[in-house]
C-alpha cells in the first residue's frame, strides 16, 4: 500500500484549523490597574485583587518598633533606594501578615507600589514572576505568608537563589517579605537531624540556616501582655463606635482570652466580632 504524503496546503489547512481550535492567549494583566495581586502560578499570571482584606496601621498595638522597622524599610524601597528583604517571625496571631497589608496601605498612599502575594506550593515558580515584572516601571513587594520548609522539602534552596538573585541578580524593583512561625524557617527536628546524619554536620546545619540570613531584617513577633491585649480590644472598640462600659469589656475581654488560653491581636479581634456581633453593629 503507497502512502502518499500530505501537500504544503493541506498541513497549511490543518494547521490553520488547529489555530483557530486553540485558546486565544492570555492578555496581558493590566499592573496600573490595581495595587494588589494575586500569583496564579498555573496559568501563570498576577490576578488583580480590588480590596486587600487588612486593618489599619494605627490599629496594631504592642509591635511598635516592628511596625516602625518595616515602615522605614518599605518607605525607602518605594522611592528608590536601597532596602532589605525581610523575614517577620514568631507567635501565631502577633499581626505579622496584617503588618505587611498595613505597611503597603500606609506607603501606597503616598507613593506608588504593588503588593503581590505568592501562595508558599509556588515558591519554585518565583523565577517565573520574576520575570514578569522585571523591567516594569512599577515596584513590587513579593509577599509569601506563613513560609516553612519541612522534612524533605527542597524547595527551600530555589528562594536562596532567587534572594540572592542568582546570575542576572534580583530585580531593583523588587524585594521579598514573607512571615513565618519559624526564626529559620524549617522545625527544629529537620535541622538536628541533618547534624546527626551528615559526614560534616557543621556544613549541613549551615545549609539549613543559612536560607533565613538571605533576609537582612528580622522582626520577632511574641506573645503580647495583658496590658498590650487590652489596648488592642480598645483601639478596635474606639474604631469601630461599640458602646460597652469600660469595666465591662475589661472582665469580657480578660475572660475571652483565658476561655481560648492565649492572648494575641487574633484573640482580640475575635473577641471584638464577636462583641459586634452581640450588640448588632457593623464593623466597617
Amino acid at each position: 500500500m503507497t502512502v502518499i504524503p500530505p501537500t504544503s496546503e493541506a498541513l497549511s489547512r490543518i494547521a490553520d484549523a488547529l489555530e483557530r481550535l486553540s485558546p486565544p492567549p492570555a492578555a496581558p494583566t493590566d499592573l496600573a490597574g490595581a495595587d494588589a495581586f494575586i500569583w496564579q502560578a498555573a496559568e501563570p499570571r498576577l490576578v488583580p485583587v480590588p480590596h486587600v482584606n487588612r486593618v489599619d496601621l494605627a490599629l496594631l498595638k504592642g509591635i511598635d518598633r516592628s511596625r516602625d522597622t518595616l515602615r522605614e524599610n518599605t518607605e525607602r524601597f518605594a522611592a528608590g533606594l536601597p532596602a532589605n528583604n525581610a523575614l517577620l517571625w514568631g507567635a501565631r496571631g502577633m499581626g505579622k501578615s496584617s503588618l505587611v497589608k498595613a505597611v503597603h496601605a500606609t506607603v501606597s498612599a503616598s507613593q506608588p507600589l504593588k503588593l503581590v502575594e505568592i501562595n508558599r506550593d509556588d515558591i519554585e515558580s518565583l523565577p517565573v514572576l520574576l520575570n514578569e515584572v522585571r523591567g516594569t516601571p512599577h515596584r513590587f513587594v513579593l509577599f509569601c505568608d506563613d513560609l516553612s520548609f519541612d522534612v524533605g522539602d527542597s524547595s527551600y534552596k530555589a528562594l536562596k537563589t532567587v534572594l540572592d538573585g542568582g546570575i542576572e541578580g534580583r530585580p531593583d524593583n523588587v524585594i521579598f517579605y514573607a512571615t513565618s512561625n519559624r526564626r529559620h524557617l524549617m522545625p527544629r527536628e529537620m535541622i538536628e537531624n541533618e547534624r546527626s546524619t551528615a559526614i560534616n554536620p557543621g556544613e549541613a546545619v549551615e545549609e539549613k540556616v543559612s536560607l533565613s540570613d538571605r533576609f537582612g531584617i528580622w522582626l520577632g513577633f511574641h506573645p503580647c501582655s495583658q496590658d498590650d491585649y487590652l489596648d488592642m480590644i480598645r483601639g478596635y472598640v474606639r474604631r469601630y463606635n461599640l458602646e460597652i462600659e469600660a469595666t465591662d469589656l475589661r472582665a469580657e475581654a480578660l475572660e475571652w482570652a483565658a476561655t481560648r488560653g492565649s492572648r494575641s491581636g487574633r484573640t482580640a479581634w475575635q473577641f471584638i466580632v464577636d462583641l459586634a456581633g452581640r450588640l448588632g453593629a457593623k464593623l466597617t
